[in-house]
């Protein structure tokens, strides 16, 4: 692997796009939202304004001219379609996170998302007792682009940003790891390298977890990548 010479302790994971197939829950959510009060949500807006945003984000960019009741009637709908969805996993995350939790690596969920979804997400995957740090939305004042919400992730896995992998599947969530200093991994389009990715993959799959000879670990992410776990 032409690559293989970075170290990481901790690896941290986005959830919508990357633990889960979110994407249609969520832009059927807001486009619905958004006719309830003849606000066409267009491809741009979901592009730029949702995926990869948090609410307050969305709200204000798309929803700003409406009265504050109206807004919070708007976050409720969210909440409530996002929290009562069904969704698909990504393929082979669950596997590769119990894979990190036996090789005992940290592994942190760092999301825009809410915590009753983030703990009836774990539950589906059953990797409750893998996690040792969440970040929600509520944790940051500036959520993703900024660095803070991966930042914060790192501190409190007890890790410098730098000896962090990241998995995220958007240009928001993308530029959040890398401006906090964390070795990314794109989740999907390969445009993602263009934001600082180091590579993109179309999920889990083909990540594996391997055991060196002398007893240390690594991640294979693809056939030119792989980080190392320094303990």
């Amino acid at each position: 692997m032409s690559n293989a010479i970075e170290k990481i302790s901790g690896v941290l994971f986005d959830m919508d796009g990357v633990l889960i197939d979110s994407n249609t829950v969520i832009e059927r959510a807001w486009i619905e939202a958004g006719a309830l009060y003849g606000i066409k949500v267009t491809d741009s807006d979901i592009v730029n304004h949702i995926h990869g945003q948090p609410g307050p984000h969305t709200i204000k960019a798309l929803f700003d001219h409406l009265p504050i009741d109206d807004q919070k009637k708007v976050q409720a709908y969210i909440i409530h379609a996002e929290n009562t969805a069904d969704y698909d996993s990504i393929p082979g995350v669950a596997q590769l996170i119990l894979a990190l939790s036996a090789a005992k690596i940290r592994v942190g969920i760092v999301t825009s998302g809410w915590r009753e979804k983030i703990d009836r997400i774990m539950d589906m995957l059953q990797i409750k007792d893998c996690i040792s740090v969440i970040v929600e939305r509520d944790d940051v004042s500036r959520g993703k682009p900024f660095p803070d919400p991966y930042i914060l992730g790192a501190k409190r896995l007890m890790l410098p940003p730098n000896k962090t992998l990241v998995f995220e599947d958007s240009i928001s969530g993308v530029t959040s790891a890398v401006e906090a200093g964390a070795y990314c991994v794109g989740i999907g389009e390969t445009i993602l390298i263009k934001h600082g990715a180091k590579t993109a993959i179309a999920n889990f799959l083909e990540v594996k977890v391997n055991k060196q000879d002398n007893g240390d670990y690594s991640i294979s992410l693809d056939r030119d990548h792989e980080v190392f776990i320094e303990n």
